[in-house]
């Protein structure tokens, strides 16, 4: 529970902010307009704003770095062809 807390309280940024108040007008103009559909599409913004998920945000999809048990990368040698 400790953990939920820190992430929805802490590293709060621009992004973060706008998603979350695009989420929140979505959300009421889609309950205005009873449209389900969109209440679904506009509660997925609100959700990753608050839980600080999903993929935007700085390297959220780029590939995971080396890992310890990876080996390291050597040295390829070229030879030049005349």
């Amino acid at each position: 529970m400790n953990m939920l807390k820190q992430r929805i309280f802490t590293n709060w940024n621009l992004m973060r902010v706008v998603r979350l108040g695009l989420g929140l007008w979505l959300l009421v103009m889609s309950v205005q307009a009873k449209d389900v559909a969109m209440v679904f599409f506009s509660a997925f913004f609100v959700i990753t704003a608050i839980g600080g998920i999903g993929c935007c945000r700085v390297n959220g999809c780029a590939a995971p770095g080396n890992n310890k048990g990876a080996q390291p990368l050597t040295e390829i040698e070229y030879e030049e062809i005349k």
